[in-house]
């Protein structure tokens, strides 16, 4: 059963036309008689170390008059999102809720009318993929103050932040690709970085893989750069920009996705090679069937999107019920190479039984802080991390 869209189908019923939402969220003028126009208090500002999350920690009150329904702010397809989008479904449909997917297609003003529209339905649930931090967050403070529950994709606000421990998993891709620069190439490598330095939340695991790379002499980098969207067509696009400059490539490193889209760049141009090391993070599907198939996709720092998708899922229907859940998700990076995936796909194929396994679950996930329903004033409203000190 696949997960309505229903948000896409309603957007032309809204009372409010799209041109004055977006005109009044430009100049930073009041929307006309909206309860989203409000400003809504900030949560925890100041950044804060949460201690491990306490499962047996005590039930407080469920929010009162909101629907069990959880929407999906999707930023685009590429598959990292979809996989959490399986997790997620599974797990909906495991605690009767009601899931829909709203997805944006790279538009920030299109997600912000989503989520202002979850609520106005008085959304139970929002999971966000943001596309824009400072456009998006108004409106998820003023969705966390009507009760309902929010994880995130990495920034805040969110009542639960799920984000990965940045300079692992950086230091994990650098160093495979150190490693292998030494063994195989010569100790000599043309490396292109697709970075997400515009995020400030991403930007620390490109701050490990440089680090990493600058342990060897013979590394030069040729290109260090953001694509302007974090997908396949982002980076192919980079990708064919650097070559007008470049033509040989022996090292390119990033996301997943944007990594495949240079690979597909590199392809075109008939130079793409076996021996040169192309390595992403995320453990997208592609990647990992460009992997078993051999040839220059070399490793996938894996951060299991369709078990944290689940373990996402999981807590807002717990709390919906009253419980407690965590503040900070951490996912675990993992490092995938040709020889190592057939377990993790195992996993991936079946993030229920993933979570209901305590040493299972361990290996990806990490939960700290504690927070519910009555305390929901206590939102992260910081960009948490598991590494701060």
């Amino acid at each position: 059963m696949k997960p309505k869209l229903r948000m896409k189908e309603r957007e032309a019923s809204m009372n409010v036309s799209r041109r004055t939402v977006l005109g009044a969220i430009g100049l930073g003028m009041a929307l006309p008689s909206r309860s989203w126009a409000q400003e809504a208090p900030r949560g925890i500002t100041a950044p804060r170390v949460f201690g491990s999350f306490d499962r047996n920690a005590a039930r407080c009150a469920a929010p009162p008059g909101l629907r069990k329904i959880l929407v999906f702010a999707q930023d685009n397809n590429r598959e990292f999102v979809q996989g959490a989008a399986r997790g997620m479904t599974l797990a909906a449909q495991q605690r009767g809720l009601a899931f829909e997917i709203a997805l944006a297609d790279n538009n920030p003003a299109t997600m912000v009318e989503h989520v202002q529209r979850a609520i106005s339905d008085r959304t139970g649930a929002l999971i966000t993929a943001p596309i824009d931090v400072a456009t998006l967050a108004p409106v998820v403070r003023r969705f966390i103050a009507q009760g309902g529950y929010v994880g995130s994709i990495v920034p805040p606000p969110a009542t639960t932040i799920l984000n990965a421990p940045q300079l692992a998993t950086g230091k994990a891709l650098g160093d495979a690709a150190a490693a292998y620069i030494k063994t195989k190439l010569g100790g000599e490598a043309r490396v292109v970085l697709l970075t997400h330095d515009t995020n400030q939340f991403l930007a620390q695991r490109f701050v490990a893989i440089r680090a990493s790379l600058k342990a060897v002499p013979g590394v030069r980098i040729i290109a260090d750069i953001s694509p302007r969207t974090v997908d396949k067509a982002g980076g192919e696009a980079t990708m064919r920009t650097i070559l007008l400059a470049h033509s040989r490539i022996d090292v390119v490193l990033g996301a997943d996705t944007v990594v495949l889209g240079a690979l597909a760049a590199l392809r075109e141009a008939r130079l793409a090679r076996d021996e040169q090391f192309i390595g992403g993070i995320d453990g997208e599907p592609e990647a990992l069937a460009e992997m078993r198939k051999g040839g220059p996709y070399k490793a996938s720092i894996s951060l299991a999107s369709p078990i944290f998708g689940y373990a996402l899922a999981q807590h807002a229907a717990d709390w919906l019920e009253g419980k407690s859940v965590p503040q900070g998700l951490d996912i675990l990076p993992t490092a995938l190479t040709r020889e190592s995936l057939l377990g993790f796909e195992a996993d991936l194929a079946d993030p229920a039984a993933v979570y209901q396994d305590p040493s299972r679950r361990d290996a990806y996930l990490r939960s700290y802080g504690n927070i519910c329903y009555d305390s929901r004033s206590e939102f992260v409203d910081f960009g948490w991390s598991s590494e701060m000190k």
